[in-house]
């Protein structure tokens, strides 16, 4: 009786972790080579969820899927990695509305990078309430420094990820609900005083994140959010920079996420995956035109 009530545990958790499906958005080329490879990005982090059991991925190149939204079918997480400001394709046409009503289907949602800034006329509001923080222009920053993380949350996001420090486009000073309501901060770092050199300006600096990084406040860099309609979603402004998947902690960091916004069950140890540099030059976008 023990052992066949372990094989139905077994198959149980296998049955769950099977129905789920995720979906990657990558946008179109952007930036110079090595920077925003929206597709090599998804297809790296597929190929490491196709290890894991019962779990299923695809990804929808230059942007919002080419079907319309018949490829939502089923999904249990979407992640989304792309340009963002009014470029965003989820503030496209009636993409909101489409996403909306997945969100009240309990859908996850996971943003990246630019991909977490909306506009403040659309899409401000709805990502608060979707992924439970985004990048405000005149509020938020976006320069390029070493965020050393040196504590992690008790999260299952966190399972297995140890501290590390990662040179890369850290967005920070994010705007999130009043209380942080429903939002767990998943990596936090201090900005030194050089994140601040640039001038003020819509991306650069203002003089709230000024006195904030002056009073050596942590700054949110990663985060959980749980919707009040049992959905998940979280945010992550780091990986400007392809090479970051390399780092190991990063990287798991970011599979665990993809596996809780979708409901999966995060193993203890984390998901494991292993990128070599070679793999890390697979699929990336044909950006000859750009400077470098």
């Amino acid at each position: 009786m023990r052992t066949l009530a372990l094989t139905l545990l077994v198959m149980t958790a296998s049955a769950f972790a099977a129905d789920r499906k995720i979906v990657f958005l990558a946008g179109p080329p952007s930036h110079p080579p090595g920077q925003h490879e929206y597709r090599a990005d998804c297809l790296l982090l597929k190929s490491c969820l196709d290890q894991f059991p019962g779990i299923t991925s695809v990804v929808c190149s230059n942007g919002w899927p080419a079907d319309g939204k018949s490829v939502f079918d089923g999904a249990a997480a979407i992640i989304v990695f792309t340009d963002g400001g009014w470029n965003h394709p989820l503030l496209q046409e009636d993409h909101l509305e489409i996403i909306g009503q997945l969100m009240r289907q309990g859908v996850g949602l996971a943003c990246v990078h630019y991909a977490i800034e909306p506009t403040k006329e659309k899409g401000e509001q709805k990502f608060l309430d979707w992924i439970g923080g985004c990048f405000e222009v005149d509020w938020s920053v976006n320069p390029r420094w070493t965020a050393e993380i040196k504590s992690l949350p008790s999260h299952p996001i966190t399972r297995g990820v140890k501290p590390f420090a990662l040179d890369d486009e850290w967005y920070f000073h994010m705007r999130f609900p009043a209380d942080m309501k429903g939002v767990t901060p998943i990596l936090s770092a201090v900005a030194p005083p050089n994140t601040m050199r640039r001038a003020d300006g819509p991306h650069e600096g203002n003089p709230a994140v000024r006195e904030s990084v002056k009073r050596g406040e942590p700054q949110n860099l990663a985060w959980a959010f749980e919707r009040a309609d049992s959905g998940r979603g979280f945010g992550l402004t780091g990986a400007h920079f392809h090479e970051s998947w390399g780092n190991d902690n990063f990287r798991k960091l970011a599979l665990n996420a993809i596996l809780w916004v979708a409901k999966v069950e995060v193993p203890p140890d984390g998901v494991k995956s292993t990128v070599t540099a070679e793999q890390l030059k697979e699929n990336l976008d044909d950006k000859s035109g750009r400077r470098k």
